[in-house]
Order: structure tokens, then sequence, then C-alpha cells
């Protein structure tokens, strides 16, 4: 082989290994470095980051060996998102993931000056909330994927009048700390008065709230429970699916309350949107701009039935009803 062809062949070589893997062969170069900017607790969140982890796997990248990830957690605490968001900006962080509206809007906020890439992931309505101008063309320092929350937890209250027509108050659990609450609340608000439920809310901002907050459900003779997406919630899918079982209540939630004990799920797949999230972390990091990466929607909604809950509580479902999947 020529001297020339041989070059030519190494340099080939060379691109088809890809970005990442050049951080193996020359440990001289710097490793990038990806702040992970989150809501909930590291215990809360073990199966996203593990997804996420996944996800970068997939594209060639090996934690502590050619991607580093600097952890920030605000433990459910909104008020810390801005504060934390701001160390990883100090810390000149590659670029930042993070997840719901709330880390987005710290992110975006913190990143104003300095313009990190923000990759945001499991949001609500980016573009109603300003944290992009559209998704086709976001501009700006941000990316990631979005679904329009207001339609899916309207939706659920539709699958619950659907499957429990004889049900007519039902509870809605939402956090009252969370600043992006209240359309969701308010979307499922009009949907109640079309489908003629009574809807009650109930806040929770903690764990230590849902005793007192279940006593209230039961004094106001609430016949079922609704639950919206919110990173403290979601923490605690479990204890809140055991208390709607204990008091014999119907539940319908985000898809791994179901999977945690609740009745139905509906919502879309957080983990799989967790392992698609370093592909827009990859493409940044190889030199593409966020602003012209298009935001992704996911188009498919999971409708899951624990059949187990199901049993429990006694209900007897529509025959013509069709979850997607079935959980024992």
């Amino acid at each position: 082989m020529s001297s020339n062809a041989r070059r030519r062949f190494l340099v080939g070589a060379g691109l088809a290994l890809g970005w990442a893997g050049t951080y193996a062969q020359n440990p001289r170069r710097k490793m990038p470095r990806i702040g992970f900017l989150g809501a909930a607790t590291p215990a809360a969140w073990q199966s996203r980051i593990e997804a996420f982890r996944e996800g970068l796997r997939d594209l060639g990248y090996v934690e502590g060996k050619n991607i580093a990830i600097e952890f920030r957690f605000a433990e459910g605490r909104y008020e810390r998102l801005a504060e934390l968001a701001e160390e990883l900006v100090r810390l000149r962080v590659d670029v930042i993931v993070t997840h719901a509206a709330p880390g987005a809007l710290a992110a975006k906020q913190a990143t104003a000056t300095q313009r990190i890439p923000v990759v945001m992931t499991n949001v609500g309505d980016a573009v109603g909330w300003g944290i992009v101008k559209s998704l086709a063309r976001p501009g700006g320092n941000i990316t990631g994927d979005t679904f329009f929350i207001t339609e899916l937890v309207a939706k659920r209250l539709e699958v619950l009048k659907r499957a429990l027509p004889g049900v007519q108050r039902v509870a809605v659990l939402a956090n009252p700390d969370n600043p992006r609450m209240s359309p969701s609340v308010e979307s499922m608000d009009r949907a109640a008065k079309e489908l003629q439920l009574v809807l009650l809310k109930f806040d929770a901002r903690r764990a230590g709230d849902l005793e007192r907050v279940f006593s209230a459900m039961a004094a106001d003779n609430v016949q079922a429970l609704a639950l919206v997406e919110d990173v403290v919630l979601i923490a605690n899918s479990s204890n809140i699916a055991a208390r709607a079982a204990k008091q014999r209540l119907p539940s319908i939630g985000f898809v791994e309350f179901a999977q945690a004990g609740g009745l139905f799920g509906y919502g879309v797949d957080f983990l799989a949107l967790y392992r698609r999230a370093p592909v827009f972390v990859d493409r940044i990091l190889k030199g593409a701009k966020p602003g012209d990466i298009p935001v992704e929607r996911p188009t498919q909604f999971e409708f899951v039935l624990n059949r187990g809950a199901a049993k429990a509580l006694g209900v007897a479902l529509p025959t013509a009803l069709r979850p997607d999947r079935e959980i024992e």
C-alpha cells in the first residue's frame, strides 16, 4: 500500500470510529462533560438515569472513559433549580441535560449569557412556556423533546369516565410548588365539565402530605383519583397507589403509576425519551447548534391497565375497553 493510500485509509478509519471514540485514543484531549440538572432525587430518578446512560452507551459514550456527567438534584424543591443550574454553568460543562418545564426554564435562565447548549426531555408544552420558539426551529440554545401535557391530562379523565361511567367525583392530585401545574389542572377542569364530572383539587408538596390529603379525599367522598405529571408525585407513585388502593379508589396517572400499583396509566414512555436524549447530546458535541435541531414530540401515548389492581378493587371494566398493555 502506498503512503498516500495508507494515509487516506487511516483518515477514513478514524472518521468511521466516530467522534466519541477519539477520547479513548487520545487521552490528552478534553473529555466532554454533561451537566445533569434533576428536579427529583437520585433514588427516585434511578431508572431514568440508567435509561440515559444506556442511550449514551449505544452511541459509544462510556461514563468515566470518554464522557463525564456532573449530577445536580433539587430533591423535589423547585426553588433550588436556578441555583443548581448556575452551578453547572460555573463548572463550564459542555451541555446541560434537564427534564420537565421547571428544569428547562431554570437552565434557560442560567445559560442566557454563557449560551451553554441545553437538552430538555419530558417537558410539557415547551413552545407554550416560551422555552423554544418553535418545534421545527427552536432557536437559541435549547432543543430536546416536548409533549402537549394539557391535552394528555385531560385525556386521562376521558379514559377514566369511559372505563368507569358511574364515577362522578374525581380528585386530582397536584403539587402547588410546581409553577407549571396550573394549566394542567385548568385543562382537566374544562374536560371534567364536558364529561359532567365534579373535579376536586388536592395539593401535595411532599410525601408527608399524603396522609392528610387522602383523609381529606375520604371526607369529600371522592370516587376516583387522577394524577398530573410532577417529579414529587412520580417519585411517590408507589405510596400514592397504595393509599388509593387502601381507600378503594380507582386511579389513573402516568404510565409508571400503573406499574407502581395504580389502576390505569396513560401517557408517554418517559424512559424511551431519556434513552433518546443522548442523540441530541451527541449531535451538539459534534458541532450542531441546538437552535437548529428540531424539537421532537412523541405522537404515541400508551394506555396501561393494572389487572391486579382491578381485581383488588373489584371493579368491572367494560369489555370494549382496549388497553395497549396489561400488567398484573
